[in-house]
Order: C-alpha cells, then structure tokens, then sequence
C-alpha cells in the first residue's frame, strides 16, 4: 500500500454523477403508487413532487456551505466532525457506514430477487450470485479510484437516459391514445387521505430525493477543492428534479393516478396499462441496472466513511491503507466483509429501520452546523456560501424537524433504537477517547 491518503482524482462530473447516482434508485418506480393512494388528482400529485424538490433543493443550498468548508472525504462523518466535535461524527459517521453496508447487503439480494423474475433458473441460487456479485464490485474497486470514478459515470448517465426513455415512452403512449387511458375497474381506488397519511407521503416523496448530499463523501478527491462538490451537487440535485418532474408528468397525462394506487412497481403498472400487459418488465430490467449501479456507487462510499473514522482514530488502523491507484484498500475490505456478513445473516433491514430517525436528526444537525460555524468560525474561508442565508437555514430547520418528530412518531421502535444506540455509543467513545489519546476537535482539513 502506498500512502497514507486519498489522491485528487475526480473531477467535478463525478460529483454530478455521484448525487445523481446515488438518488436516483428503485424509490422512483414504487412511489407513485403510495402517493397515488393519497392524491388521486395530478394537480395536487404533481404539486408535491415539486414543492418536495423544491425543499431538498433549498436544504443542499444551505449545505452546500457545509460541504464546500469540509473539504475532506467521508461525507455526513466529515460535515458533522466537523460542525460539532469528535464525539457527534463518531455517532453519525459509524451509523452511516453500519446504514450503507446494510443497503448494499438489501440491494445485492433484491437485485436477485428481481433477476429471478427474468431467470427464474437462478432462484435456488440467489443468496450464493448475490455474495459473487458483492464481490465483484469490491474487486472493481481495487482496480482504483479512477476505475471506480469512471463506472459511475458511465452508470449514472445511463440512469439518466432510462428516466428519460421511461417518460418519453409515456409521453408517446398519450399521444397515440389521445390522453390517459381508461383505468380497469379492478383497479379503482378511493383516497382517504388523513393527517397520518398525508405525513406518510411527503415523507415518501422526500426520501425519494435522498441522497443529494453523496458528492461530500468524496471532499479530498475532487480536483477542484470543495466549491466543485457543492456545486457539482447542486447541478446533480437540479438534473434529479427535473427528471423526476418530466417523468411524473409524464405518468399523470397516460394513467389515471387510481389505476396505480397502491402498485408496488408504480412504473411497471403504468406500463401495461399503456402498452399492454408484460410490457412493464421492462422496468425489472431498468431495476437491476439501477441496483448494479448503486453496487458501485456505495462501495466507493462505505470505504470512505470507514477511512476516514479511521484516520482521526476512531476506527482501525487497517483502514487507512491507501493504493498508489487512490483506493482506500482497507476499508474496501472490511466493508466487504461486514456486508457479506449481513447478506448471509440477513438483519440489513432491521439495521436500516433501526437507524432511519438518526438519519432524520442528522438532516436537522447538518442544517443547524450551518450557523453553528458562522458563529465559531466567521472568518473561515466559504468557498460557497448558503443560499437566502439565515432565512432559508430557519425554514430548512424546522421543515426537517418537523419531519424528524414525524417519523419518530410513526416509528416509534426507530426512534427508540436510535435512542439506545446513541446511549451506548457513549461510554465505546470515552473508551476509544481514552486509549487513542484522541482530543476533542477533529481537523477540517484532508490528513
């Protein structure tokens, strides 16, 4: 292993593609049809989905901030270290890769599980493809950071044109039939839509969007310092929205939204109902792309949180080995294990629902560490500056905290795990604290 660093590789592109990657996954194809339950007219479903965006797009304008003045690899880690100390980034940086490593583990499965729907033969097998698959990706990534940088363009763009082949397929199917198809009686759905339900799809519609902060995980390889990442992630978030916009128009001119109320592949039902019955297999097809895609995409990732909580002492020394190629080769490696692990035990659900409301206050915290630095640290060079800054920082604020409070209260076991598991977070970092010698501040700066 060469070094001790992660190298300037990537470009402001990846950046793009990294937000673009990253957010962009199965969310697109099944959320219509839980929205659809709700908001059965296309004024009120499509007013959702931009006044969604339109938050996430504000938020990551006042993160950007946050993002461009962290310019170190590791992501939400890196950002919270960085706003509030040693001990917060330990909480959310471990809680992030532990969240990550169970996704990969949950996609390497469903990605089998919708291959077995093409190939029915590769049923029997699907948990032994599944660890060849993670695997794969894992050994791709040794290959080096311009290997993996370069996938991830080819694969975000290539998720780029299935969104737009998706709509314009759509957009196609309303001309010739000369407006939305009839939708089948079987299918007709009666909204009743209440204060709990209503919560439950625009927090739907807002995880949709997530991911936009996936360019900061790589703050130290990004050639053009932290003004590219925010930037790249900002031109990421606007390609998003507007793909997501022209798609869903797009559904709610060919279908009647009650004709996919409910459809766990919104998409898919959207399809057979324009094209016939089948057609939407396509979108099974479209769904193992995206997953492959996101292989790539979050072993980058994983090996990043877990380098850097182990160069500020907060992890193991095995993971800050570095290839003369930029890859981080340790933390690729135990990340691999953790997540074949998981694959063969099974429990990556349990960990993703046992973290989801540390995630919700993470977005709060990220929001706040805005103004926490202006105060601590006025004279610090902002590469980007937060957007309609204090204004939009308030209303960002309370709009993810009244989120937060939203899903603690529908998932109270989440929000009870998460209060457990940062109790017992406590007393593993005073024990590390101590035996590393580590002090309280974490630089800002690339090590």
């Amino acid at each position: 292993m060469a070094g001790q660093s992660l190298q300037r590789l990537l470009g402001k592109g990846f950046s793009i593609a990294a937000c673009v990657g990253l957010v962009i996954g199965l969310g697109i194809m099944r959320t219509p049809g839980e929205i659809a339950l709700v908001f059965n007219d296309p004024v009120s479903y499509m007013a959702l989905w931009i006044g969604c965006g339109a938050f996430v797009l504000v938020s990551l304008l006042v993160v950007a901030e946050l993002i461009a003045m962290t310019p170190r690899s590791g992501g939400l880690y890196a950002m919270v270290a960085h706003a509030y100390g040693r001990y917060p980034g330990f909480l959310i940086g471990w809680t992030d890769w532990v969240a990550n490593c169970a996704s990969v583990a949950l996609k390497a499965v469903v990605l089998l599980e919708y291959f077995a729907m093409l190939v029915p033969s590769v049923a029997p097998h699907q948990t032994v493809i599944a660890l060849l698959v993670t695997t794969s990706f894992a050994i791709l990534q040794l290959g080096g950071t311009q290997l993996g940088g370069g996938i991830q363009k080819f694969a975000s763009f290539g998720i780029g044109l299935i969104m737009i082949a998706l709509a314009a397929a759509l957009y196609y199917g309303f001309f010739v039939n000369g407006g939305a198809v009839a939708a089948p009686e079987e299918y007709r759905a009666v909204a009743s839509p209440g204060f709990a339900a209503v919560g439950l799809v625009i927090a739907a519609v807002v995880y949709t969007y997530d991911g936009w902060y996936a360019a900061s995980y790589f703050g130290e390889e990004v050639k053009s310092g932290g003004r590219a990442v925010a930037m790249g992630s900002i031109q990421g978030a606007l390609i998003i929205i507007a793909l997501y916009l022209t798609l869903n128009l797009a559904i709610v001119l060919s279908v009647p939204l009650s004709a996919l109320a409910g459809h766990d592949l919104a998409l898919a039902g959207a399809l057979d109902l324009v094209f016939g019955a089948g057609t939407g297999t396509v979108i099974i097809v479209a769904a193992v792309f995206i997953l492959l895609a996101h292989h790539n995409l979050q072993y980058m990732i994983v090996s990043r949180i877990l380098y850097s909580l182990s160069t500020d002492g907060l992890g193991t020394r095995r993971a800050t080995s570095v290839t003369d190629k930029g890859t981080p080769a340790g933390a690729v490696i135990l990340s691999w294990v953790m997540i074949v692990l998981l694959i063969v035990v099974g429990h990556f659900e349990f960990l993703l629902n046992l973290v989801a409301i540390l995630f919700m206050v993470m977005y709060v915290a990220l929001i706040a560490g805005v103004f926490r630095l202006r105060k601590q640290e006025p004279d610090a060079e902002r590469p980007f500056r937060a957007w309609g800054f204090p204004a939009t920082g308030i209303i960002c604020g309370l709009g993810w905290t009244a989120i937060a409070l939203f899903v603690g209260m529908t998932n109270p076991t989440s929000a009870l795990s998460g209060l457990v598991l940062t109790l017992v977070s406590w007393p593993v970092y005073r024990w590390l604290k101590r035996r590393r010698h580590l002090d309280e501040n974490i630089a800002t700066q690339s090590p």
